[in-house]
Formats: C-alpha cells, sequence, structure tokens
C-alpha cells in the first residue's frame, strides 16, 4: 500500500530544531501574489527561507517564506529528497505529479489547486506551492446517525466509529466538491482526504497533496464518492472536451506533462478524459482498490 501524506490542517508548523507543540499557533501570513502568474514567478524564482515543518507528514513538507523584487509570500516547499518511496509510484517523482495535477487543474479553468512550480531549493529539487489560509468554519465531511444523508448531504459510506457502532460519512453537496471530484477522477488521484480540503474565507476551494497522482493503472481512491453514476454536469462536459482537446500531441499543457509524467502515464490520462465523455458519468468504484483512503482525514 502507497504511504500518502498525512497533512493535518494548515497553520501547525514547527520551527527547526524545536520540538512539536500541539496547541503552536500558525505563523503570521504574508501577503500573497495576486494572481497565478504573479504567483508562478514568484514561487520560480524567489529567494525561499525554510521557516518550519509541518508536523505529522509522512513526507518532508516545510513551511516557507519566498521574497522576489519587494513581492513577499507564503508557500510549502516539498523537497524530492524529502519523499518516502512508495510501491505503486517510482521513487522521486511525487513533486512533479504535484506539478502536473496544477497543470490540469489550470487547464480545466476550475483553479481547484494552488501555484505549483517545480524548482531548486535548500534541499534541491522539489516542489513549490502558494500556501493558502483555510476557512475552519465550512463544514465539508461528517458522521451522522442513520441511513440516509439528509439534506445538501451525499452519502460516501458507513464508519466505525467504536464501541461497535457505525455512522454515515458524508459530504456536501456542493458544487465545488463535485468539480473537485471530476478532476480527481481525471488526475486518477490515490489520495483524496477530507484533510486536503481547504475552503477558503472568500468562497472558494482549493485542494492540496497531489503527489500520488497519474497513475497508468486505477488508483482513485476519495471521500468524493457521493456523485459516483450521475451525470456529470454539462460544465464538468465542456471542461473535459477542453481539456481533451489541450492534451493533442505537440500542445503546450500536452509537452509541459510530458516533462513531469512518463508517456505511459500521459496516455492513459487521454484515456480517462475521453472514457469520461464517453460516459457523461461519474466514476464508481472499480473494486480491485480501495476506493476510500485511509485515515479518511
Amino acid at each position: 500500500m502507497s504511504a500518502p501524506e498525512r497533512i493535518p490542517p494548515r497553520g501547525g508548523v514547527t520551527p527547526p530544531g524545536e520540538p512539536s507543540a500541539p496547541d503552536e499557533p500558525s505563523p503570521p501570513g504574508e501577503p500573497t501574489a495576486p494572481d497565478d502568474s504573479a504567483a508562478l514567478e514568484l514561487l520560480a524564482h524567489g529567494e525561499l527561507t525554510v521557516r518550519g515543518r509541518i508536523r505529522e507528514a509522512s513526507n518532508a513538507v516545510l513551511y516557507c517564506s519566498v521574497a522576489l523584487d519587494g513581492q513577499r509570500g507564503t508557500c510549502v516547499y516539498k523537497p524530492v529528497a524529502g519523499e518516502r518511496p512508495l510501491w505503486d509510484f517510482p521513487d522521486g517523482t511525487l513533486a512533479r505529479r504535484e506539478v502536473a495535477a496544477y497543470e490540469v487543474s489550470r487547464a480545466t479553468g476550475w483553479d481547484l489547486v494552488p501555484p505549483t512550480v517545480l524548482r531548486d531549493g535548500p534541499y534541491g529539487e522539489g516542489m513549490c506551492q502558494l500556501w493558502v489560509e483555510a476557512d475552519d468554519g465550512v463544514e465539508l465531511l461528517a458522521l451522522v446517525e442513520g441511513e440516509e444523508p439528509g439534506p445538501g448531504w451525499k452519502a460516501v459510506g458507513f464508519a466505525e466509529v467504536g464501541g461497535g457502532r457505525t455512522a454515515l460519512l458524508v459530504h456536501a453537496d456542493d458544487p465545488r466538491l463535485r468539480r473537485l471530484a471530476v478532476l480527481d477522477a481525471v488526475i486518477n488521484n490515490a489520495d483524496r482526504k477530507g484533510g486536503h480540503l481547504l475552503p477558503t474565507v472568500d468562497g472558494g476551494l482549493y485542494a492540496i497533496d497531489h503527489g500520488t497522482t497519474f497513475n497508468a493503472e486505477d488508483r482513485l481512491r476519495t471521500l468524493l464518492w457521493g456523485w459516483a453514476t450521475e451525470p456529470l454536469t454539462e460544465e464538468a462536459r465542456g471542461v473535459l472536451r477542453t481539456v481533451a482537446a489541450e492534451l493533442g500531441e505537440g500542445l503546450p499543457l500536452a509537452a509541459r506533462l510530458a516533462r513531469l509524467i512518463t508517456s505511459a502515464e500521459l496516455d492513459a490520462l487521454r484515456a480517462r478524459v475521453a472514457d469520461l465523455l464517453r460516459t457523461g458519468r461519474h466514476p464508481e468504484p472499480g473494486g480491485q482498490w480501495p476506493a476510500i483512503p485511509w485515515p479518511p482525514v
């Protein structure tokens, strides 16, 4: 089994050389770049300064400040040297998969993944991603009593909650999550957990931790199964047609992805997009791979 990253809610960082403190407050935020192009320039060419390490991550995840020509921001830096080997992904490829997920997200126009680049840093090559502050007051996942999810929620499945009891795991019937479910199906995300969802105070939604994506074999594991087998929205079908066109041989998106994932993985990506357009429906669990990641948060 893979060793997915167990990222806590954003804000828990430990200064280098100091022990973890469970109640340590988040470092003060710094202004971030105003748009993707400026953010990408800042992330790719700014001076990285490591401020701390994210606690409880199975791979090295470093909280950094970044500065370039008076522009300042905060970001996550994941050096390739800190990646834990996985049985089902080639060693040293997780950072590139994170960047590939951003490229596909940007192509959809949904911008569900924060700006992400591949660059050299203090510990060698790694992925660098703009930091996003989450709104902890937004509830997207819940455990409920009974067998029905209730209005505004979609059922995922039953979970043991201790003492021989079970509860129904549900996620919000939210169009932002539905878009993300489509993106995850496209990139073949093997680890979509609740802790990877970052709703923002302005009503947006970002998703993080995409190192276990783009496997050439079916590896989709997610908490967002609530729309399984339902027809895709017309918006999603239009987006998929756009992505399919941009994945054509020699086109810029395909060329960028070819530098990040293998040719077999790129062909599998094209096939997944084509299959979603052919069926016109959200996928369902295949049965040959655990459908829900563990732990779910």
